[in-house]
């Protein structure tokens, strides 16, 4: 009898155990974070190794909401921990505001490219506005804006099968980051140089007549470059958007990218600027996001599986993994954004 009280009383103390043990396991996972999040990075953060990962190493879950770089800075942050815009503008302008930040980092690195369908691309190479180097293809700033600013067709630069004039489909410069960015890049192609308070007033004027020949703006990345993927050369025959997008697409869609991939080449910018993705954390549960994105094994998943290069000085090993011709192994045509002050300045201008 006694024997199998003994019995008993061990069987109860494991099931008691157990159960503890279950307890303490669920409550180190159950810690969960809030936050705005740029659409490029959703498909990182649904990533379920990545995901999975966090979990198990953090005991971190990662819940967002989808908003643009501008955008989620202005909105309201009542029960968010933390902001993942694509930009240290965004970091910049949110700074200016609300002051810093608990902890910031940026965590995050691809560079703004364009995207154009094969005989766009393969116009510009021919007429000058582009050339080829290393299997790089890279395009004159300066020229490119000089086409979109003038007015010039389509046709009159080789493409009598486009319908009216040389345009670079963007983001909305006031909302998202991308659009924003490629202001950016554009008020210094402009200005000669990086643009700044002293600057910037005189090409503004400029700088609004290239965003109205631009047309309608989409107010997301994701939605940009899943619209050029969908609609074809007549309605978006060049973007502006994120390297990593198309690598990511690549890895995502293996299937639907070896029937797409003779139709788009990558261009890169010369000069280009790096959206840097920074992790701004609002309270100390949303620093917990900074430790859990920057794991060596989460950035090897950032570059591998979704295109972000995590590398020191832009440069990338592997490129050839994706499958993605014209790649560039390294960014080095880049230059600054300008300051905080100056991207307000050119977001009020374009409003």
């Amino acid at each position: 009898m006694k024997a199998k009280l003994a019995g008993l009383g061990i069987l109860l103390l494991v099931i008691l155990l157990a159960a503890v043990y279950t307890m303490l396991g669920r409550s180190r996972t159950a810690a969960e974070i809030s936050g705005y999040v740029g659409g490029e990075k959703i498909g990182l953060l649904e990533d379920e190794e990545v995901q999975d990962l966090i979990q198990r190493k953090y005991h971190l879950k990662i819940d967002y909401s989808r908003a643009g770089s501008i955008e989620m800075v202005t909105a309201d942050h009542t029960g968010m921990d933390f902001l993942f815009p694509s930009s240290q503008t965004a970091l910049e302008l949110y700074e200016t505001q609300f002051g810093n930040p608990v902890k910031s980092e940026i965590v995050l690195n691809t560079p703004i490219v364009l995207y154009a369908r094969a005989p766009v691309a393969e116009t510009l190479l021919r007429e000058g506005t582009a050339w080829e180097e290393n299997g790089v293809c890279y395009v004159d700033m300066e020229k490119l804006a000089g086409c979109i600013e003038n007015g010039t067709a389509w046709s009159e630069i080789g493409l009598p099968e486009l319908y009216g004039n040389v345009t670079v489909s963007t983001t909305d410069p006031t909302k998202s980051n991308s659009g924003n960015m490629f202001a950016g890049l554009l008020a210094n192609t402009l200005c000669g140089g990086t643009a700044d308070e002293t600057t910037v007033e005189a090409v503004l004027p400029r700088l609004q007549t290239i965003f109205r020949n631009l047309g309608y703006m989409e107010s997301s990345s994701s939605d940009l470059f899943e619209q050029f993927l969908k609609t074809g050369i007549g309605a978006k025959p060049m973007i502006a958007g994120y390297e990593n997008q198309i690598l990511e697409f690549a890895v995502e869609n293996p299937e639907t990218w070896e029937q797409v991939k003779e139709d788009i080449r990558i261009m890169y910018p010369s000069p280009t600027v790096w959206s840097s993705h920074v992790f701004i954390a609002l309270d100390e549960q949303g620093a917990a996001g900074i430790d859990a994105l920057m794991d060596e094994e989460v950035q090897k998943m950032a570059w591998d599986r979704h295109g972000f290069r995590t590398g020191i000085n832009g440069s990338a090993s592997g490129t050839e993994q994706f499958g993605v011709d014209g790649v560039a192994d390294e960014v080095t045509r880049v230059m600054n954004m300008p300051d905080a002050d100056t991207m307000e300045r050119i977001i009020e201008a374009l409003q």
